[in-house]
């Protein structure tokens, strides 16, 4: 935070001070008479501190949100990618958290835009190099480690059993469950490993949980399903949304991608919803109903299927002649044994979580996840929802787990972004305004007469799956001469001098419309331009013209509607042209 204008006053005290002089002595002529001396002025007291001129806020907002842009180059450029993504951000949420904002300013607005406009450039550099960069990194799934974990520690019968089985057996009489939970050698021995070993893993995944078990519960409450089962993501992916596992599934409840989108979750090139919790959340809760009218309401042999499918958990009931989990489990040439483990798990973090303080576990504190969602009109920058929203990049990112580029998805008109509670209204209003101003760092590439995906990749110099996926196409599929491509932005700004920068991927200056008056330069990046409002005008117009926003244009002429009188004045900031 930059502190405020201060201003120090100096008091000079002025002492006037008369003399005169005469003589004592007799003289034989008369004596001269010496005028008095002129008035003096006391000079202030020395101050070995003399205030300094007050420095300008914005230049020290702009100096640190270039050190983190700076240190995000320096660690993209020895393949720290993590680092750089993180100091990139840093870089925005800088001026994002400022008391000024990111708009306060128009050299903060170009820095802002500029950052933005280079970032992206980096994304798109590492979109074309295929290491990852343009989408966010997922974090292993428990369910791996917990496997191999369980293959090391876990002992056959646990030690100190009598005593467990006991403090269980209190616990299950005292405390109602809407799954039956057997007292069994396997269960026992999760329990007392993950009180044990894995205490400090349980421990972050339950309080990882408490953010997201109150809609968790609200959608198997109104489903009609056992809240027991709010507890399978502790074990399937510790409440991680973005968690993967060997097997690819995703999510915080590890969907596959055939069973997700059998379920309605949709996947592509922007988005994949099995991240989303609260999507993901009511799509298991129609696959677990789904699975129990299966299995006749077993929610044991449910949960099996639920790790191993459903149809290899039918054939191994036929092939081995039972109907009940326990006895399928012990016949271990019927079962792989993550399925067989994978019961027991559940029930044990199951009996934990309803209970932690009876297992030496504080219960989870952290506040649910609020937030109000926000219909966009179209693709939109994560970064310029946080900029109009008012709060970090990080935010909006924690929200919206289920998005994996920067930007929102361009062909759902009508998606709904989620945002901090509090900031939707406002955020709607400020999208409205900022009209046809494009909020994405997409460009449409039209296609020409002999071009194909792959020509296009290899001119932009993005891969061609990536380009294929970004437009919803197949890799094999032809484009027609006119067609439009969605491609990502390479900005001049990161660009200039590039001798290999693509001719049809560039970022142009405003132009400056007739009857504008250039003024006087505010800054070496800007001028401040005189726009005289004609017939027919509106602010999205004029907005559109300068390559700023409504918002701004409000902020800058003091203007409290929307509406535009012929003749009247506008003052734009834009940059200057090069």
């Amino acid at each position: 935070m930059v502190a405020g204008w201060m201003r120090a006053g100096l008091t000079v005290t002025i002492a006037l001070g008369l003399t005169t002089a005469c003589g004592s002595r007799a003289q034989t002529r008369p004596a001269a008479v010496k005028p008095p001396p002129p008035p003096t002025v006391a000079a202030p007291p020395a101050s070995p501190h003399r205030p300094s001129p007050p420095a300008d806020p914005v230049v020290a907002l702009i100096a640190a949100s270039q050190r983190h842009f700076e240190a995000g180059q320096k660690e993209l450029s020895i393949g720290h990618l993590d680092r750089a993504r993180a100091e990139f951000n840093q870089a925005l949420d800088v001026l994002l958290g400022s008391k000024y904002g990111a708009r306060y300013d128009p050299r903060l607005r170009e820095h802002f835009d500029r950052l933005v406009d280079q970032i992206s450039a980096y994304e798109v550099t590492a979109l074309a190099q295929g290491d990852g960069f343009t989408e966010k990194r997922y974090e292993p799934a428990s369910i791996d480690a917990l496997l191999e974990l369980s293959t090391t520690f876990l002992p056959g019968t646990p030690a100190g059993s009598a005593a467990l089985k006991e403090r269980v057996a209190s616990d299950l009489e005292h405390t109602a469950h809407d799954i039956d939970i057997p007292l069994n050698e396997r269960v026992l021995a999760y329990v007392e490993l993950f009180q044990g070993r894995l205490r400090e893993w349980i421990a972050d995944g339950l309080e990882r949980g408490g953010r997201y078990l109150p809609m968790i519960q609200n959608v198997f409450r109104a489903e009609g399903l056992p809240l027991d089962l709010a507890y399978v993501p502790l074990i399937e992916s510790a409440f991680k949304p973005n968690a993967v596992s060997r097997a690819k599934a995703k999510g915080v409840w590890q969907f596959m991608a055939g069973t997700a989108l059998e379920h309605g979750l949709k996947r592509d090139w922007y988005l994949d919803e099995r991240s989303d919790p609260e999507k993901a959340t009511l799509a298991a809760a129609k696959y677990l109903r789904t699975l129990s009218g299966m299995f006749e309401g077993d929610w044991h042999l449910a949960l099996a299927s639920y790790n191993g499918g459903p149809g290899r958990v039918q054939r191994a009931l036929k092939r081995g002649g039972v109907e009940d989990f326990w006895e399928l489990a012990a016949k271990p040439k019927l079962l792989p044994r993550e399925t067989r483990e994978y019961v027991p798990m559940i029930l044990a973090a199951i009996v934990i979580a309803r209970n932690p303080m009876q297992y030496g576990f504080e219960p989870p504190a952290p506040p649910p996840v609020e937030y109000e969602k926000v219909t966009v009109p179209g693709p939109v920058d994560l970064r310029r929802v946080a900029e109009l929203a008012g709060v970090s990049v990080h935010e909006i990112q924690e929200l919206n787990p289920e998005l994996r580029r920067w930007t929102t998805p361009v062909r759902y008109p009508d998606y709904q972004l989620k945002v901090p509670r509090g900031t939707g209204e406002a955020l709607a209003e400020k999208l409205t305004d900022s009209g046809d101003v494009q909020m994405a760092s997409l460009k449409w590439h039209t296609v020409r007469t002999g071009e194909t995906l792959t020509s296009i990749a290899r001119k932009l110099r993005v891969s061609r799956t990536d380009l294929a996926e970004a437009n919803y196409l197949s890799t094999k599929a032809r484009v027609q001469p006119g067609q439009s491509l969605i491609i990502p932005v390479e900005p001049s700004a990161l660009l200039a001098g590039r001798p290999d920068r693509p001719a049809s991927v560039t970022a142009s200056r405003p132009i400056v419309p007739a009857g504008t008056v250039v003024s006087e330069a505010t800054s070496a990046e800007h001028v401040r331009i005189v726009y005289h409002v004609k017939r027919g005008d509106t602010l999205s117009h004029v907005a559109r013209l300068f390559k700023t926003t409504v918002a701004s244009l409000k902020l800058w002429n003091h203007l409290r509607t929307d509406q535009l009188v012929p003749g009247a004045r506008l003052t734009v900031f834009t940059a200057k042209s090069r």
